[in-house]
């Protein structure tokens, strides 16, 4: 095999269009010291320095997928508020298309508020609808998908099931049967609700701890062995092509066929996991549609998960950054 070009592939991601359909959230950071405690309760009293706003949920691997220069649009329902507001102008100002993005008045922009203090996090605070989408909502969220790819005919479709039920039994069917009949690239990044729905995709990337909620398993081995096994339960209920399981510090695990391996993680000063899935799914998307390299997409979204878990909060991959490690850690 050929050494990789990766300033060659980087500059193709330019080319590829991904549309990511599921539950948009708004992340707010609110940043401060601790020096003392409450005297009406025994609570710290946190001195606010600054506060600061960020695209969470789907829209975090929208921005992902805007950072490594793809062309980029969000589809899902967010409610009529202020959040929404906010939400659709740092879309735009991260050049992420809002043209497909529904508001409906029977549902909440889901907003997540984090109390931080010497980079740890003291508190949250969730705003959120996790009911099933209405029917009419539901069928305006589908159109919306067969407009998108009528209008854009993209090369990737990313599902973010984020468990707030924008992404509903129905909702996923359709765009998967519709994906399949365009030969659109499925991927998705799935939680326990749906996990079985998904029957179809391309890439099917849970964590091995939702792998094994939804399997029931009780083996605690990370293995290539046990871990072909998940691969082989997984595909016996969703007749997927390729699984990608994460495996927290050990690294990634991946699997298509009889083609199979685990790709452990490289040393990191760890700051925060939070959006580190949201980066590693917006990577290997973006990879397996220029390549179809199953190897080098596990091992180039392995790398892009670890670099982001250096940030506190969700942080976006830096591409020029990804684009050195990987130059650095990836012989072929």
């Amino acid at each position: 095999m050929t050494a990789v070009d990766f300033e060659k592939l980087f500059r193709e991601f330019e080319e590829i269009k991904v549309g990511v359909v599921g539950d948009v959230m708004l992340d707010t950071y609110y940043w401060g010291k601790v020096e003392r405690i409450s005297p009406e309760a025994p609570v710290p009293v946190v001195s606010l320095d600054h506060k600061d706003y960020r695209i969470g949920g789907a829209g975090n691997v929208a921005l992902n997928l805007a950072s490594l220069g793809a062309v980029t649009s969000v589809i899902s329902v967010t409610g009529e508020d202020d959040e929404a507001v906010l939400l659709k102008k740092m879309f735009a100002e991260n050049k992420i298309s809002i043209e497909f993005l529904l508001s409906s008045k029977k549902r909440v922009t889901t907003s997540k508020t984090r109390i931080i203090s010497r980079n740890q996090q003291m508190m949250r605070l969730d705003n959120e609808i996790t009911r099933d989408l209405e029917y009419e909502d539901e069928n305006r969220l589908i159109l919306a998908v067969q407009n998108y790819i009528a209008q854009e005919s993209p090369q990737v479709i990313i599902l973010e099931d984020y468990n707030k039920r924008i992404l509903t039994e129905l909702v996923i069917q359709k765009i998967i049967s519709l994906c399949r009949v365009k030969n659109i690239i499925t991927s998705v990044d799935p939680k326990r609700k749906n996990f079985f729905n998904y029957k179809g995709v391309d890439i099917f990337k849970p964590n091995l701890k939702e792998v094994r909620e939804g399997l029931n398993l009780i083996d605690d081995k990370v293995d290539e062995g046990s871990l072909k096994k998940i691969h082989g339960l997984l595909h016996d209920k969703l007749e997927h092509r390729i699984s990608f399981i994460t495996l927290s510090e050990k690294g990634v695990f991946y699997q298509s066929g009889t083609e199979a391996g685990i790709i452990p993680s490289h040393i990191r000063s760890i700051a925060d996991v939070s959006g580190a899935g949201d980066t590693v799914i917006a990577v290997a998307s973006v990879v397996y549609a220029a390549t179809k390299d199953k190897k080098l997409m596990a091992e180039m979204a392995n790398i892009a998960g670890g670099l982001v878990c250096e940030e506190v909060g969700t942080a976006a991959i830096d591409k020029v950054k990804l684009l050195k490690e990987c130059q650095q850690l990836i012989h072929v």
